[in-house]
């Protein structure tokens, strides 16, 4: 859910994970006249994987597997929801339990582990890739992850709400945002409702706004790395600050103490009207309100209607393996079996709910619901925003501190001007 440049997917391409769960079974002996698991042996596969909303399917689809794999068995680690899945990965690594299978983000966490991933190029998945989703886990002309799926996010809305309110119109700038931000409050309806007790929906998610709205991001956070561009003065924070004072001004009470889980119940219950988040809640907010009537708006930061009316769209993660791992050929039968077996791509979209980022994998919208088919349309018209949070220096490090910047703005321990001269602060500090 936390977890690039991904602008201009069409739909070919669109169409085209604290708490810890096992699914492993009794050992059996491989099958009479088979080779079973890695040449006759019995194989347990560790995976060590961050989507919660996913923990419970895939430990399913994984008991499918050791099924038509005897002499198989997967263990399955999730660690998320707002715990810390980097540094509990490195204390896996630490301690001798390393995992043969887990997740990447790529781009700078791709370089902070490379030396451990297997290259996975030459399998026979790849072929069917979306385009887009190869750039954050290639280098040097090398494929290093699988990609879980697309995801897109923006500000989820409840349709009911806002037709309770009068608004015809769905905002697509910041003053028509504003405008419909009154209308709800005017209905005693409270607007938004800000889950900042979360590190990620901070500092990755919302903080990558002004980076995608740049004219050429890699240029700026190059510019950033070489000391030729700067956050403080920058039109693009400037103006998202305006975004981040507006969901203060109408949105919940609490914001600090708000997690994710109260965030998408408070939304899905109609306790408010929007909250920013992205597909990978629609399992949650389904299981909660079956009828809630939801879709997604844009989060502008300008007037400009055309820049703004765009949704954020890119890949989640990626699987990886481990390349000392001795189960490495176990783990790419496991990982390729994922996206071409029947089971595999069932349980894809219609158990994970997630858009495929495989051309051999259908995305049904009505069967991924509300959310996947508006980032679908979003896509098809060529409306993105890329995501970036995995080229901030540090990966996960800096990500943490814009959040901490972020939520001592929000408690009005800092100053607009102070927030983003800590914002370069932390920037310079953990470049190379």
């Amino acid at each position: 859910m936390k977890l690039k440049k991904f602008a201009g997917i069409s739909l070919a391409a669109v169409m085209l994970m604290s708490t810890a769960v096992g699914c492993a079974k009794q050992e059996e002996a491989p099958s009479p006249g088979t080779d079973g698991a890695a040449g006759g042996k019995n194989v347990t596969l560790k995976v060590f994987q961050f989507k919660v909303e996913i923990a419970e399917p895939l430990a399913k689809l994984a008991a499918e597997y050791e099924k038509e794999n005897p002499g198989v068995k997967i263990q399955i680690d999730t660690v998320g929801g707002g715990a810390d899945y980097g540094a509990a990965l490195m204390a896996k690594f630490n301690s001798g339990d390393k995992p043969d299978l887990f997740n990447n983000g790529g781009f700078s966490d791709l370089d902070k582990w490379i030396e451990h991933l297997e290259d996975l190029s030459d399998q026979p998945w790849v072929k069917d890739l979306v385009p887009v989703a190869k750039e954050p886990m290639t280098k040097d002309g090398k494929l290093y992850g699988q990609p879980l799926n697309l995801e897109g996010y923006g500000f989820l809305y409840n349709k009911d709400l806002f037709e309770q309110a009068g608004i015809t119109e769905l905002p697509k700038t910041l003053s028509q945002l504003e405008d419909a931000a009154k209308k709800l409050q005017a209905k005693g309806i409270t607007p938004f409702v800000n889950g900042y007790g979360e590190w990620w929906v901070l500092g990755n998610h919302f903080v990558n706004l002004p980076f995608a709205h740049q004219p050429d991001v890699n240029a700026f956070v190059k510019g950033l790395n070489d000391g030729t561009a700067k956050i403080p003065g920058n039109p693009q924070f400037e103006n998202w600050v305006k975004l981040f004072d507006l969901q203060l001004q109408y949105g919940n009470k609490n914001p600090l103490q708000t997690d994710y889980k109260t965030q998408v119940t408070d939304f899905a219950t109609g306790k408010a009207a929007m909250t920013q988040q992205g597909n990978w809640t629609q399992l949650q907010l389904t299981q909660t309100n079956p009828n809630l009537n939801v879709g997604f708006l844009p989060m502008p930061i300008s007037d400009d209607a055309a820049a703004n009316d765009k949704l954020p769209v890119g890949v989640p993660n990626n699987w990886v393996i481990n390349k000392n791992s001795p189960n490495k050929e176990e783990a790419k039968k496991f990982l390729n079996w994922l996206v071409t077996s029947e089971i595999g791509k069932k349980y894809m979209v219609e158990e994970f709910k997630f858009i495929p980022a495989f051309t051999n994998i259908q995305g049904d919208e009505k069967i991924l619901g509300p959310l996947a088919a508006d980032i679908i349309k979003y896509s098809k018209e060529n409306k993105t925003l890329s995501w970036n949070w995995f080229k901030f220096p540090g990966g996960e490090a800096s990500s943490k501190k814009f959040a901490a910047t972020m939520q001592a703005y929000v408690a009005k321990q800092k100053t607009k001007d102070q927030m983003l001269t800590e914002f370069q602060q932390t920037w310079d500090s953990l470049k190379k």
